[in-house]
This record gives C-alpha cells, sequence and structure tokens, in this order.
C-alpha cells in the first residue's frame, strides 16, 4: 500500500512538471521582451509556429493514407513484401504521432503568450483618463479578443480530431503487424478503407480552415 506522502507525491508530480514548463514560457516570454520583442509580435510568431505544425500534420496524415491505400497493391504480394508494407505504415504512423504531439504543444506555447498579452492589455486599458481613448481601446481589445478565441476555438477542435484519427491508423497498424497474409490485408481494406479515408480527408479539411483562420488573425493583429 502506498504511503500518504507517496501518493500525494505522485499525484503533484506531473503537476510540478506542468508548472515547470508554464514558467520556462513565461521566462523566455520576458527575455524576449527586454531585448524589444513585444508580447503581440511574439503571439504572431506563436500562431505562425502553430500553422507550420499543421501544415506538417496534414503531410503525415495524408501520406499516412496513401500508405494505408498502397495496401491494395499488396494483397497480392510475398510475405516479405507484405512485411516492408507493414514496416512503412508502421513508419508514416509514427510521423504522424509526432506531428501531433508538436501542434499540441505549439497551441499551448499560443495560449501562454496571449494569457499574458490580453491580461496586460485590459490592466492597461484601466490606466486611461481619457474616457474617448478608453473606449477605443477596448474595442479594439475586444475586436482582437474575440478573433483570437475564434481561432483557438478552431485550433483546439482540429487538435482534437487528431487522436480518434490517429489511434484508427494505429489499430490498422497493429492489426498488420498481427495478420501479415494478402487475405487478412483484402479483408482490412474491404472492411474499412472508406471510414478511414473520409476520417483523414475530414481532420486535414478542419486543420486547413485553422490554418485560413490564423492567416487572418495575423493579418488583423499586425495592422
Amino acid at each position: 500500500m502506498r504511503t500518504p506522502i507517496l501518493a500525494a507525491s505522485l499525484f503533484l508530480a506531473p503537476v510540478a512538471f506542468v508548472a515547470s514548463l508554464s514558467g520556462c514560457q513565461s521566462t523566455m516570454m520576458m527575455m524576449k521582451e527586454q531585448v524589444g520583442i513585444p508580447k503581440r509580435e511574439q503571439l504572431v510568431a506563436r500562431v505562425e509556429d502553430v500553422q507550420e505544425a499543421q501544415q506538417d500534420a496534414k503531410k503525415e496524415f495524408q501520406s499516412a493514407l496513401d500508405q494505408f491505400l498502397a495496401l491494395n497493391a499488396a494483397t497480392g504480394g510475398q510475405a516479405t513484401d507484405l512485411e516492408k508494407t507493414y514496416k512503412r505504415l508502421q513508419a508514416e504512423y509514427d510521423d504522424a504521432k509526432d506531428a501531433v504531439e508538436t501542434v499540441k504543444k505549439r497551441i499551448a506555447n499560443t495560449q501562454t503568450v496571449s494569457a499574458a498579452l490580453f491580461k496586460e492589455w485590459q490592466a492597461e486599458i484601466g490606466t486611461f483618463t481619457n474616457q474617448g481613448l478608453k473606449q477605443q481601446s477596448q474595442e479594439q481589445y475586444n475586436q482582437t479578443k474575440g478573433e483570437y478565441d475564434q481561432l483557438l476555438s478552431l485550433m483546439q477542435a482540429s487538435s482534437n480530431k487528431m487522436d480518434p484519427v490517429l489511434n484508427t491508423l494505429r489499430e490498422q497498424v497493429l492489426f498488420l503487424k498481427h495478420n501479415l497474409n494478402a487475405q487478412a490485408i483484402g479483408s482490412l481494406m474491404n472492411r474499412e478503407r472508406g471510414a478511414i479515408e473520409s476520417q483523414v480527408n475530414t481532420l486535414i479539411a478542419d486543420m486547413q480552415r485553422s490554418i485560413d483562420e490564423a492567416d487572418a488573425f495575423i493579418k488583423q493583429i499586425k495592422k
């Protein structure tokens, strides 16, 4: 039986790790400000990082889908060919998994910067004595915050859809590992081809919408 102290330490360890990561991001953000890179520019850079990661993820999922669809050509092959096909699909899955983790990490980094930016902006609005300037600044804040919230929602929605697709690919790879014969692969293709193709294409379309929304947000915030 775990002692209360051990149980508490096991619970607090991941919490402390996350807090440490958040602290590192905050420190980096302040260091960049000290060398003349304001939070607004940092946020734009973080959004661009997410865009880049989503573009990479799109390519990896498309490549994994192409490799899966290529199983049709492998159903008449020898055992050695099927083994090579499985290994290629496994490699594509691994690349897609890495891409998903990168997207999630970069979205988290974006949230760290945006939270600091909007907190600072709102606090500064409160220091205005000129009511006209205060109202104008508040309106600009509301517009930018609303556009960012919409962008973040799209980013998170497409990110959340990655895991189910990734899990589907993982199960196909695992099935192939256990059944490296033409009959099993042919059966798999007949059952799963349409569903997997639809899942991946929907995910890619969602990521593209997020990428396009990021473009619009970047243009707006740079005005």
